[in-house]
């Protein structure tokens, strides 16, 4: 391993789906010197894309790391998916970037992506090239693709150079000349992520790409490792390979060493028992990791995507998030025999994909899981047949509801108290809270009233039980209030040992949690709400029409209209489990050129009687029995 006073600098490609980005990354490796020669998409013998699946459909599914030099810069390259159904991977390759590179196509010009992947690189202040490709393709508009860039990506965007014979085997990429004096101030607006770069060339020829690494290494901002005080960092990938468990996590500060004991996130510190660098291309086993450059770091057991580890430098804050998956569908095995299988291959998957949000209903032999878009149904079965030996179906996709509290209620069971059946007193109190403000557990009782254990143990029922609320959807943004507690202590017969029967358990603490929440969030009452999406569309002004009629087919609602050129704008409300839908048609109706984009907006609250979802834990509901009853013989509190 060379010296760590090399400048770093972790850098992002992204783009719209089939834009060139992947083929650009194995141009760049080539022109670095890291690979003899430049992989093919079409080939499927890329540098990145290394699942099968990849190579078989030439998208990028699963970020990939590489590490390479240019001049006086080591730049961690990381290639991420482009495809919008993947865009968890995406928002985990941002929180580890100092800055990215934003592929557009100059044939096809600004697509839907594009404009999805930039809002989230000026949301977080990431510096941005923007590398416009494939100027040798025949209908390529170098200049259109720019002005576009202008009106629809940022106007604070500038061109470095000019394309001659673009649409030609022979384009070429024509830089300007910058003075000494111009530099310093390019380099100030690029870094401060006000100014964005434009350059041109064609990752199959070659032309241009020089070039963008000349600018990386010059305008784009690095890190300079310092060898001394403790690591920390990111963790932004979990792999799993040859049966082992491997983390990939960003060095911000310090260096990371073999035998390191790490806090992950606050829970027990885990040793680190083997390291690797990424290094021109290769892994490279070494003793430690420096400040700017990313680890592959082995014995960390329990290590999730999005872990922090040490006290991070003040620049770098908490990444924001895109938002969680609003669509799920259940998953069957097409041999009854593989539910088994299944669920472990599954859950592996979810281990390194948090986002899969794995669900179990044992009692219906059901295993569901989370989408972002119906593509990654064919990505998951597609792993699954081939890594796992699996084959699977899919049931239709529905919609990931929430239940939010209306009022506030409570709830107490007392010990030794008919109907309940443990030897524990528990009383709670359930209050809204404000959307986005996530959930809260407080006391009224002294915290020296019992033993830790048993706090942690109601603090386990209170969070099981908000999974699945009196419809069986999460309950988000949440207070409760513990009120009533009291226990049997410590006993046992005379002459004998620990009597289970005559003292309180963590157990009975954490069962009669969650039947006591259940009885106050029925009496607080909670309302069913589906995800709406906010979209924009822009499509040609004479399909306005049609697409129109279409979107009030979908129940999508258009809130404003503008004109742009020749093009109409629209932005409005769509429900989730129709996005799909209008996703597809939306091509038919504009001659494929409607762009259209949509995120999580809100929860809107169902109308008719709510629908129920099925459950993955027992049913504390069910449990409770005759609601008359149990109201006469709990006491409200």
């Amino acid at each position: 391993m060379r010296a760590g006073s090399r400048r770093t600098l972790s850098l992002g490609i992204v783009a719209h789906v089939d834009a060139g980005k992947t083929s650009l990354t194995e141009r760049v490796l080539y022109e670095a010197g890291v690979l003899d020669h430049p992989g093919s998409v079409d080939a499927g013998d890329t540098q990145t894309d290394s699942m099968a699946l990849e190579r078989q459909r030439g998208i990028t599914i699963r970020s990939a790391v590489v590490s390479f030099d240019w001049r006086a810069t080591t730049v961690n390259l990381i290639d991420t998916p482009g495809h919008s159904d993947f865009i968890a991977e995406v928002e985990r390759a941002l929180t580890v970037l100092d800055a990215a590179v934003l592929v557009v196509s100059a044939v096809e010009g600004v697509q839907a992506q594009t404009l999805v992947l930039m809002r989230a690189l000026q949301r977080l202040g990431l510096p941005v090239v923007v590398f416009v490709n494939k100027v040798d393709r025949s209908g390529a508009d170098p200049d259109g693709v720019l002005g576009e860039i202008g009106t629809r990506l940022s106007p604070e965007a500038f061109a470095l150079g000019q394309v001659s014979d673009a649409g030609t085997r022979d384009a070429a990429y024509l830089p300007f000349e910058v003075g000494a004096t111009e530099l310093g101030e390019l380099r100030a607006r690029v870094r401060g992520a006000t100014g964005h770069p434009v350059l041109f060339g064609s990752a199959i020829t070659g032309a241009g790409v020089t070039q963008l690494l000349d600018t990386l290494a010059t305008l784009l901002p690095g890190v300079t490792p310092e060898g001394t005080g403790p690591p920390s960092g990111t963790v932004f990938k979990v792999d799993r390979a040859e049966g082992g468990r491997t983390v990939l996590a960003r060095v911000r500060s310090g260096s990371l060493r073999v035998r390191d004991r790490v806090e992950l996130d606050g829970r027990a510190a885990e040793k680190v028992t083997g390291l690797r660098l990424f290094d021109r291309g290769r892994l490279v086993t070494v003793d430690q990791v420096p400040a700017g450059r990313i680890a592959a770091v082995t014995g960390w057991s329990s290590a999730r995507i999005g872990d922090r580890f040490g006290a991070l430098p003040a620049q770098c804050g908490e990444a924001e998030q895109f938002s969680r998956p609003t669509l799920e569908t259940v998953v069957d095995p097409v041999r009854p025999d593989d539910v088994v299988p299944m669920y472990a291959a599954l859950t592996e998957l979810a281990d390194q994909d948090p986002l899969i949000d794995l669900r179990r209903d044992d009692g219906r032999r059901e295993i569901a899981v989370s989408l972002y878009g119906e593509v990654q149904k064919e990505v998951i079965a597609a792993v699954l047949a081939q890594e796992y030996g699996v084959e699977v179906t899919f049931r239709p996709t529905t919609s990931i509801c929430v239940e939010r509290v209306v009022a506030p209620g409570a709830a107490v069971q007392l010990i030794a108290t008919a109907p309940n059946p443990f030897l524990a007193t528990v009383g709670l109190r359930v209050e809204p809270l404000p959307v986005g403000a996530g959930h809260e557990f407080a006391l009224e009782i002294e915290l020296g009233s019992m033993p830790p254990a048993f706090f942690t143990a109601v603090r386990e029922g209170v969070d099981a039980t908000l999974e699945e609320g009196v419809h069986g959807w999460p309950v988000p943004d949440a207070r409760v209030v513990m009120t009533h507690s009291g226990y049997f202590p410590r006993q046992s017969h005379a002459h004998a040992t620990f009597d289970k029967a005559m003292s309180s358990t963590a157990q009975d603490f954490r069962s009669l949690t969650r039947l006591v929440l259940a009885q106050a969030l029925v009496r607080a009452g909670t309302v069913v709400g589906a995800p709406v999406h906010r979209f924009e569309l822009e499509v040609p002004e004479d399909t306005l029409g049609s697409v129109l009629g279409e979107l009030s087919r979908h129940h999508a609602v258009p809130l404003e209209t503008t004109l742009r050129g020749r093009s109409a704008v629209l932005v409005g409300e769509v429900p989730a489990d129709a996005v799909h839908g209008v996703q597809q048609r939306i091509p038919h109706l504009t001659r494929g050129e409607g762009v259209f984009t949509s995120g999580l907006d809100h929860y809107a609250p169902m109308t008719g009687p709510p629908v129920d979802r099925s459950r993955a834990q027992p049913d504390p509901f069910a449990q409770i029995g005759d609601w008359t009853r149990i109201q006469r013989s709990w006491p409200a509190g």
